[in-house]
Order: structure tokens, then C-alpha cells, then sequence
């Protein structure tokens, strides 16, 4: 089935039960991208919460500072609600803003070059930001706009950043990307240079969408076998329906509103909100029911729920291909890989 073991489970996790950490003795720090909005505002929310220093990579310092303002509200709201014994065993932890344009590959190099100037190692990197289901373009790097988005830059980024993960003082380093169970599009071991440029988008959107996730989930268990030092996982938030990824369709003129109908009810019966789609990166990120030994390069699917991911984004030679692909391709535009 395509979406077999990935719809929504029962679950009791909760986020509150996640380890606690104080900044003053053990300092965490994490990038995420796109953690201004959706479930990458929750997952920055809960990690604020749990004393990590989070780097947020975004193209709007005003939207993300705004995100910054909520967050601390959020956080201060629900600290209310603990007792002081609770309050004198948790510590807030800290925001910060760089700037990042994923369709933009000397942005990404540029950021990552401010946060080295600012931080001498990473614990937690979490890829979150993506598209969905736009039109077929291409970027000023020359690839497939969805490709390059939800693959291309975060596997540049996490080129630039490992091996800060692997530094001396670093404690439990963990990569989280996120996929989605979209990529069970990808039906077929099609080399990612062919991006079918096809009309209708309708179709075709959904197929580029596959295959770049799918290649997410090849990086990830490429980084297990590479570096095995960092547990690297991927994950699949759940059915989060009212996020910004279907903005393209529900904005189509006629048919909009229609497709707007369809998935808020799909969404009623079937979804998850954007704090629930948090959870499954908040589990592989922080929880100590995960190690590197046992769960290195695996995939997790709602909730954090251990699950089996498509034929293709799980055979090795497949990933072994895709990270081949993109070494060539990203050194062929000047970007030197060196993990």
C-alpha cells in the first residue's frame, strides 16, 4: 500500500517528557531551516523550551524575528501552568536568525560561514523547510526548484556543517531530515537529473515532489554509513494539512477553493496539527529512547513511530547513486563536497 504504517497512530508521546537541558552547564545548539512557521515553529518552540540554542535559517529576519516574539510568548504562556519546582529544573534556551535562501546556493554557503563565525560546534541540525506541489522551474544553481529545495541545499549544509557535529565537545550530534510520505511518489529508480518537465503540473509536481524527498531520505542513510558518529534519521511529520506547502493549489483560480475543501476535510479525518507534525522531529532529535547504534539511518514516520520507508528510498544502491549525482553536480558548479 502507499501509504502503509503512515497515517495517523495512536500515540503517547509527549514532548514535555523530553530531556531538559541548562545552557550555563550543557549548552545544545541547533540550525533548523524554515522554523518561522508550520511545524518548524512548533519544533523550534518545544526546543526553546528544553534549553537548546537554535539558529533559525530563513530569508525573512522580519518574519522571523516576529516567529522569535511569538515563540517567547508561547513559551512564557505555558511556563505559567508549571510549579517552581518544575520551573527551577527547566531552562529556556536561546533564538537567533541567520540568513538562508535555499534557492540560492552561495546563500546557503554564506550562512553557514555566519553561523561557524558564531558557534564552534552543532549538536542538532534539522532540515524541516520545503515545497510542494509548484510548478516546474528552475533556480539561478540550474536545478529543479522542488529538487533543490528539499535536497540539493540541505545536503550542501549538511556537507558544510558535520563536521562541526563531530567535534570533541559536541554530545549526542543528531540529523534530522524531513521528509514526508510523499515520497512513496517516486515509483520508479529514475536518475535525479531527469525532472520531468511536463504538463499538467497536477501530475508532475507530485512526481518531482517524490523524488526529492526520496533523495532526502538517501542522504540520510549515506550520512549514518559516512559518518557514524552522528545518529541521522528521516522522518515523516504526518498528514499537516494546514501548512503553507498547498498554498499553490488552493490558490488556482476556480479550482482552488475545491481543492481547499478537500484537504481540510482530509485533514479533519486523517491529520495531524503543525504541533503533532513537530513530534516526530522532536522525538528523533532529543529523546533518549533513540541511539546511534540501534537507529542510525532509519526512518520514523507520525509521532516518531518507527517505520518501513518505499522500495526505493530504502536500497542502498539507490542512495549510493543519488550521492554520487549530487557530489558531481555540486562540483560542477564550483561547490566542493568534502564528507
Amino acid at each position: 500500500m502507499l501509504f502503509r504504517n503512515e497515517t495517523r497512530p495512536a500515540s503517547d508521546f509527549d514532548p514535555d517528557n523530553l530531556p531538559y537541558y541548562n545552557p550555563e552547564i550543557d549548552r545544545r545548539v541547533c540550525f533548523i531551516t524554515g522554523g518561522n512557521s508550520g511545524i518548524g515553529f512548533y519544533t523550534v518552540l518545544h526546543l526553546y523550551i528544553h534549553g537548546f540554542i537554535i539558529y533559525v535559517g530563513g530569508r525573512s529576519k522580519q518574519k522571523t524575528e516576529s516567529a522569535f516574539r511569538e515563540i517567547r510568548n508561547q513559551a512564557k504562556i505555558r511556563r505559567g501552568k508549571l510549579t517552581l519546582r518544575q520551573l527551577d529544573q527547566q531552562y529556556l534556551g536561546d533564538l537567533k536568525f541567520v540568513h538562508l535562501d535555499l534557492l540560492d546556493l552561495k546563500s546557503v554557503c554564506n550562512a553557514v560561514v555566519q553561523f561557524k563565525t558564531r558557534e564552534k560546534y552543532l549538536n542538532l541540525l534539522v532540515h524541516n523547510a520545503g515545497i510542494m506541489a509548484v510548478p516546474y522551474s528552475k533556480t539561478k544553481d540550474d536545478f529543479e526548484i522542488q529538487l533543490q529545495t528539499n535536497y540539493i541545499s540541505p545536503f550542501l549544509i549538511t556537507d558544510r556543517l558535520v563536521n562541526l557535529m563531530e567535534h570533541p565537545d559536541v554530545k549526542d550530534p543528531r540529523i534530522v531530515y524531513v521528509s514526508s510520505i510523499g515520497h512513496r511518489f517516486a515509483v520508479l529508480p529514475i536518475n535525479l537529473g531527469f525532472d520531468f518537465p511536463y504538463k499538467p503540473n497536477i501530475l508532475f509536481t507530485f512526481l518531482r515532489y517524490g523524488h526529492a524527498k526520496t533523495a532526502g531520505i538517501h542522504m540520510a542513510k549515506t550520512i549514518a554509513k559516512r559518518h557514524p558518529t552522528i545518529l541521522s534519521v528521516s522522518v515523516h511529520p504526518g498528514f499537516v494539512m494546514n501548512t503553507n506547502l498547498f498554498s499553490h493549489f488552493t490558490r488556482l483560480p476556480f479550482i482552488g477553493t475545491l481543492f481547499w475543501i478537500f484537504f481540510q476535510l482530509f485533514g479533519f479525518f486523517f491529520g495531524v496539527s503543525n504541533e503533532e507534525g513537530s513530534y516526530s522531529t522532536l522525538k528523533c532529535g532529543v529523546s533518549n529512547d533513540l541511539n546511534r547504534d540501534e537507529d542510525n539511518g532509519k526512518y520514523f514516520a507520525t509521532f516518531g513511530v518507527e517505520t518501513t520507508p518505499s522500495r526505493i528510498a530504502e536500497k542502498d544502491q539507490y542512495s549510493l547513486d543519488d550521492w554520487g549525482w549530487t557530489v558531481s553536480e555540486l562540483q560542477r558548479r564550483g561547490f566542493q563536497i568534502t564528507n
